[in-house]
């Protein structure tokens, strides 16, 4: 019987161990954005079926859910042709350098600028829609070298279904 405690106990502490092991990896390559990415189709690299990403795997293109405010390490994609809150339609590439807000801010103001007249059809003042840019943050450029502003609309009205690219709303 006591031997038998033994092993289980040791079998148990294994799997505790591996258990802690394999969550360090899993945390240390979310930390480094090698986390997955979603089903696409090979030649458009379109979202095929609905995954949570690690948040460097969002393309422009993707339709995804809402994300919380703050900090954001993954976020939920869908096909657009299913429900969805938000779309992923330009990207501005930061020059390196230092880490400025200032500038990533300045930068950030294009998103409702020609890029959303492009996508859209009409003007950011004329539109219904919002926008905002996911940013890089002090961390992600220093340890990441993050330098990609998403430019992301939505539909304050609610969900939309099917791209928002030439909707002129």
């Amino acid at each position: 019987m006591k031997l038998r405690t033994r092993r289980a106990l040791a079998l148990a502490g294994s799997a505790v161990a591996l258990s802690i092991a394999l969550t360090g990896c899993s945390t240390i390559s979310s930390l480094l954005g090698g986390g997955g990415d979603a089903t696409r189709d090979e030649e458009t690299g379109e979202v095929t079926e609905g995954a949570n990403i690690d948040i460097f795997s969002l393309k422009v293109g993707d339709c995804k859910m809402e994300s919380s405010s703050g900090l954001v390490s993954d976020t939920d994609v869908v096909p657009c042709s299913e429900p969805h809150d938000e779309e992923v339609y330009y990207e501005i590439k930061m020059e390196d350098g230092e880490f400025s807000e200032d500038a990533i801010d300045a930068a950030s103001e294009e998103c409702g600028g020609e890029p959303f007249t492009t996508f859209i059809g009409i003007d950011y003042n004329s539109s219904s829609l919002e926008v905002y840019p996911l940013v890089p943050t002090q961390e992600t450029w220093d340890e990441l070298n993050d330098r990609i502003i998403q430019c992301i609309v939505y539909n304050p009205a609610g969900p939309t279904t099917g791209s928002l690219q030439g909707t002129g709303l």
